[in-house]
């Protein structure tokens, strides 16, 4: 099987092109015809294309995000359509819902805010690819090598850890070799729709600071107000502040079975 993959360079694409070695690249600044050049003997393509989500929004960047990911998708999406491409898979995030309510993917709508937006744009433009097309929404996905774990272990390794404001607002996450799996099992049974790629017990921030300080063996005292992130990031704090309590329905349904159920056993196989 061969793999055609956008933001090839990124923590989740590192994980991925370990299963699916056969793969080549494709970047956000190629054109149409030269992504289709690209496409030619391609099975799959994974879409993974995004400028960092966790920075200050600044109107400007506003745009760098929307661009990287709505008009990326759009010309890779008309790209795909006049390929031989066998299966679409593009990414999405939990970002898609309102805070403060548990939700699964029978919920049809979007949150309000602007990540919901952003998110509700992006999928709209998936969504008009015309091969069998898979939204896969991430949760927080952790690994020692990247992403939101990566950046957070620097402080809590020197016993600087600690809850983000309350520590009551729910974290949906995945364990990245969770992810993986479930990018193999879409494909060997040719799932399409929209899935939440979270693991089925999501924490309060509170749950997974302790568990985060446990594994580590590091005390976890010091709260980080909320409004230090807010100085930092602006309105881009929601993405660390928010409340999403997501379910993996869909998955479940279809058969899939999680190894890293439990935020301490993802935890411990990660870093103990």
């Amino acid at each position: 099987m061969k793999v055609a993959i956008t933001g090839a360079s990124g923590f989740v694409s590192s994980h991925l092109i370990k299963t699916f070695t056969d793969f080549v690249s494709i970047h956000r600044d190629e054109s149409e015809d030269e992504i289709l050049s690209k496409l030619e003997g391609v099975d799959v393509v994974f879409n993974l294309a995004g400028a960092p989500i966790i920075n200050k929004w600044s109107e400007s960047y506003k745009k760098v995000l929307l661009s990287s990911r709505v008009d990326t998708t759009r010309t890779l999406v008309n790209a795909i359509n006049k390929s031989e491409v066998k299966h679409f898979i593009s990414t999405s995030a939990v970002g898609a819902y309102p805070d403060d309510a548990p939700f699964d993917e029978s919920f049809k709508g979007y949150g309000e805010d602007f990540l919901a937006t952003l998110t509700q744009l992006w999928e709209a433009e998936a969504s008009k690819c015309t091969k069998p097309t898979t939204i896969i929404r991430f949760g927080v996905i952790l690994g020692s090598d990247g992403g939101a774990l990566a950046q957070m272990l620097p402080p809590f390794k020197v016993g600087l850890g600690g809850i983000i404001g309350d520590g009551k607002m729910m974290t949906s996450w995945i364990d990245v070799d969770d992810l993986v799996r479930v990018y193999e099992y879409i494909l060997e049974n040719k799932l399409t729709g929209t899935f939440n790629a979270t693991a089925p017990n999501p924490v309060t921030n509170y749950v997974f600071t302790k568990a985060l300080g446990k594994v580590l063996h590091r005390p976890t005292f010091l709260p980080l107000p909320v409004f230090v992130l807010k100085l930092l990031f602006g309105e881009g704090s929601t993405v660390l502040t928010g409340s999403k309590e997501v379910y993996p329905k869909a998955l479940l349904d279809a058969g899939f079975e999680f190894h890293y159920p439990e935020i301490n056993a993802s935890l411990e196989h990660l870093l103990a």
